[in-house]
């Protein structure tokens, strides 16, 4: 499975490249242990202004919060679910 990494890791790591100069790409990347082409990926969408979306597949951090909400309302209705099998079983 792939490396995900933070909307703030990804900030800082364009930041690290832009502070040193000295350094290319291979070796910041290396500094900071992620895949050159991951850097310059990062490195693109910055100078294109595009946002970062920090971990997951989700396009912004609504729709982050709508699906671990999903997540959360489909696991307390199964908790429901068999709560209410229990009663019945214990009820006979």
């Amino acid at each position: 499975m792939a490396q995900q990494y933070s909307k703030k890791f990804k900030q800082d790591a364009v930041i690290y490249v832009q502070t040193h100069p000295e350094l290319t790409i291979v070796e910041c990347a290396k500094h900071l242990g992620i895949n050159e082409n991951t850097l310059y990926t990062w490195l693109r969408k910055s100078k294109k202004g595009e946002e970062f979306r920090g971990q997951g597949n989700y396009s912004t951090d609504e729709a982050k919060e709508i699906a671990r909400l999903k997540r959360e309302l489909k696991d307390t209705k199964d908790a429901l679910e068999i709560l209410k099998k229990t009663i019945k079983i214990m009820g006979e």
